[in-house]
């Protein structure tokens, strides 16, 4: 019963990636119907269940810190694509896209999976454990890419208006990418056993609890079958795009609201891994995830899109309004109570969902 719950897990999942790249290149480009958006999405969230397993078996294959972070660069690079792609076809209304959702995104994963994870933990464990060392260092590095390319830009008088100048975003753009492979180099060369999990009793976990660590070829398939379904998530997404903005424009919401639902979207693959890890007590996987994510949705998309300005029309308004500088303060002030100890309760969690909580409320009715 179980080998056969397994082999029909793996042919769903080879099968998925597989019918959304067929069904991505019959839509592509094409105004879809309600019934075929309806289909797409269908596919969409397959695809992106898909992209989960995959991601966890090449993860499972190279083990910690580095199958975070296969899976956190992947999840940014749908992230870029969207972004770009959507404000290559938005016009000026696109301005705020970059912004809003790399926003969403450090909220989301700074909260919301990491109020899950620490909330699931310590629900199932009693305390969640991690390593105050590497996840410390992880914060700081989000504060400072957060501040460089989100807050600065609201106080700069180069240009009007929340917007670097060329030469600011020709820095921030660089910085980012600097900061960003500075901590890859110390997650994964010169400390990487500031980031791998830890027992209750504060010894490191260097070893896989899983049994039958994935063979090379069915690591190398899946990595394969996990650029498919990230390809077809990036075109699928982009063709219900349309009825997404229609949508949010039709219930009255802000535009923004776009932001927050694309950031939603490609961050759902991440969520599920760092609640799996959670379930299993390995919280420093699950931080892995949620703070690399975080850092590679602004360390990345950032460069990417100050390239794109130059060839897309209209300004690329980065600077972020005084609501919402409040909400990414407390995150960061919350976010270092938290992490210094090293151990949280469920206490935490709850708190960083709250803020979560906060900022969509304050984003549906600004």
């Amino acid at each position: 019963m179980i080998t056969g719950v397994r082999a029909l897990a793996t042919r769903w999942t080879v099968a998925v990636p597989v019918l959304a790249v067929v069904l991505l290149a019959g839509t592509w480009g094409r105004d879809l119907p309600g019934a075929v958006v309806a289909l797409v999405s269908v596919v969409l969230a397959g695809s992106v269940l898909a992209a989960v397993h995959h991601a966890e078996v090449v993860a499972h294959r190279v083990g910690e810190p580095f199958g975070s972070l296969v899976l956190a660069v992947a999840v940014t690079v749908i992230e870029v694509a969207l972004i770009v792609t959507l404000m290559a076809d938005g016009g000026d209304k696109s301005a705020t896209l970059a912004r809003d959702t790399v926003f969403a995104a450090v909220m989301i994963t700074c909260n919301g999976i990491v109020g899950l994870s620490l909330l699931t933990a310590a629900l199932r464990h009693r305390v969640a454990v991690f390593q105050s060392e590497g996840t410390g260092g992880a914060l700081a590095t989000v504060a400072t890419l957060a501040t460089l390319c989100l807050v600065l830009p609201t106080f700069t008088t180069s240009k009007p208006g929340p917007e670097f100048s060329t030469s600011q975003l020709v820095f921030a753009a660089v910085a980012a990418v600097v900061l960003y492979g500075l901590f890859v180099a110390t997650q994964t060369v010169r400390h990487r056993d500031y980031f791998l999990p830890v027992t209750k009793h504060g010894e490191v976990i260097d070893a896989d609890d899983h049994v039958g660590v994935p063979t090379t070829r069915a690591a190398l398939t899946s990595l394969v079958l996990l650029a498919l379904a990230l390809v077809a998530v990036v075109g699928l997404a982009k063709g219900v795009s349309p009825a997404i903005e229609s949508g949010v424009e039709a219930a009255g919401l802000p535009h923004a609201v776009v932001g927050v639902i694309i950031a939603l979207l490609v961050l759902l693959p991440e969520t599920i891994a760092a609640l799996r890890a959670a379930r299993r007590d390995r919280v420093q996987t699950s931080l892995n995830l949620a703070l690399g994510s975080a850092m590679a949705s602004i360390g990345l998309t950032v460069p990417a899109v100050a390239i794109a300005s130059f060839w897309l029309s209209g300004p690329l308004l980065l600077g972020l309004g005084a609501t919402h500088m409040v909400l990414l303060t407390l995150t960061m002030v919350v976010g270092t109570l938290t992490v210094v100890p090293g151990r949280a309760t469920p206490l935490q969690g709850g708190v960083h969902l709250v803020i979560l909580a906060a900022y969509v409320e304050l984003a549906v009715t600004p």
